[in-house]
């Protein structure tokens, strides 16, 4: 595998950056964020109210169509997964960071933490993939066959411009509810260190600053024949286990019936491995190339390898804590993110503790919970629980958010316009910007955190987390 991607079609050719990386996704977020944070600029603009917003007190099978009719406007057409050049979607991520010299780089799966944590070095975070979504014109969310089916053509037309790219396809209904009908969600992730990622590394990064690749180390069921494309169905941010997508699965049988399924046509296709890195996992032919890359320029490379979600927010936030105190400051204030409800520069400003949940899954509160039960406690406590836009048997409930809240000693906060409509009404990121922007100014901002005592502490701090630092 070669180290380098090389551009397979001619310069600014293909479909730009913006149009290819699926609207939403936790990536091309994460990307903004830490790109407006290394400009000390909020989230302001990120995110508009959905289409949905509009239509909470509505019924669910018009919820539905409203949510179908969404998404088909911003997918990809089959023919356009053929003009999908992923070299100018790399191109497109590096040129939204600000043109200077960085102390070191954050690479890898998307985490919320990780990029909280490359915005405490003063360094950019670059995925090691990105999510697109396209037509599925005669979908059903309860035909995973026909998906597999319809994937596998369109991954086939992408493959054909981009050979240095793994596809996998996820089908999951828990978490995308009526959408899994309408659209297919195809995960992009690099089997080489693209050239528009070797070209930004060799120009900005300062001699001997190292590289931190962050692996997510979830595993899951998997469909894979060896042609570039494998399918999964179901994922680790449902909340569910792969069992609960099993036919007989009364999970299955509820969340099929909130998407406007029947658990009667479901026949989920085989699987050729049991477990597999799930669809955030990095490309094993992907870190050996940036391996290679950090090694022949000397720099130091690292890996963080990420059991869940959880261990990687609470390694981060203990040393944000730190940090913060070290500062001069109390790091006695926490923020609870969740989903894209987040701005790092906003924490930075206010000099806020961190702590990222994937999502709003009971498994994602109750391990914020035991982290929280289990440090030194925070004087006010502010919770942006993000609403998942539908009912699912793994959702947290309000009563649970104000328990993550209520670990406050003195203000305990659960956002009130997050929590209004939720679980079905959606809000933007800029809700979270709204909101920590009336937290008090707490400047000057920390010097950057060196990067050998960032490492130090995940070796240290997260080894009894389940994080593995090499």
């Amino acid at each position: 595998m070669p180290e380098v991607q090389k551009g397979l079609v001619a310069e600014g050719a293909g479909l730009a950056g913006d149009r290819v990386v699926a609207a939403g996704s936790t990536a091309r977020l994460l990307v903004a964020a830490a790109a407006r944070a290394l400009r000390g600029e909020d989230c302001a603009d990120l995110g508009q109210p959905t289409p949905l917003s509009r239509f909470t007190a509505a019924p669910e099978v018009v919820r539905r169509a409203a949510a179908a009719r969404a998404a088909g406007r911003v997918a990809l057409t089959p023919e356009q997964t053929a003009e999908v050049e992923a070299e100018r979607v790399a191109r497109w991520i590096v040129d939204q960071y600000p043109r200077r010299r960085y102390p070191g780089v954050v690479v890898g799966s998307p985490h919320a933490a990780a990029v909280h944590l490359a915005v405490a070095l003063g360094v950019p975070w670059l995925p090691a993939g990105f999510e697109m979504s396209a037509h599925w014109t005669r979908g059903a969310v309860d035909r995973p066959r026909a998906a597999l089916d319809h994937g596998a053509a369109l991954a086939a037309r992408l493959l054909a411009g981009n050979p240095d790219l793994h596809v996998r396809q996820v089908h999951c209904p828990a978490s995308r509810g009526a959408l899994a009908g309408a659209t297919v969600s195809l995960l992009a992730r690099w089997r080489a260190l693209p050239a528009a990622y070797a070209r930004f590394l060799g120009d900005r990064l300062l001699p001997g600053a190292p590289v931190l690749v962050v692996r997510d180390g979830r595993t899951w069921p998997v469909l894979d024949e060896g042609r570039g494309h494998s399918f999964q169905l179901g994922c680790p941010s449902s909340g569910l286990e792969p069992v609960d997508f099993h036919p007989d699965s009364p999970a299955l049988r509820q969340v099929l019936r909130a998407a406007g399924g029947d658990g009667a046509r479901w026949e989920p296709p085989e699987v050729s491995s049991a477990g597999e890195h799930a669809e955030h996992g990095v490309e094993p032919d992907f870190a050996e190339a940036a391996r290679r890359w950090a090694r022949r320029r000397g720099h130091d490379l690292h890996e963080v390898l990420v059991p869940h979600p959880a261990a990687l927010s609470a390694a981060v936030a203990d040393l944000y804590r730190r940090w913060l105190r070290r500062a001069g400051k109390t790091g006695d204030r926490l923020v609870v993110e969740c989903g894209r409800l987040l701005d790092p520069w906003q924490v930075v400003r206010a000099g806020l503790v961190p702590y990222w949940c994937e999502n709003a899954t009971r498994r994602s509160v109750e391990q914020v919970e035991w982290w929280l039960a289990g440090s030194e406690p925070f004087s006010s406590v502010d919770v942006l629980p993000e609403s998942p836009g539908m009912r699912t048997p793994a959702l947290a409930g309000l009563p649970q958010w104000l328990a993550v809240a209520a670990f406050g000693r003195r203000r305990r906060a659960l956002d009130r316009t997050a929590a209004r409509g939720y679980p079905v009404a959606t809000v933007p990121t800029r809700r979270a910007t709204e909101v920590l922007r009336n937290q008090p100014y707490d400047l000057p901002v920390p010097p950057p955190l060196a990067a050998a005592e960032a490492v130090a502490a995940l070796r240290e701090d997260g080894a009894p987390l389940g994080l593995a630092v090499t």
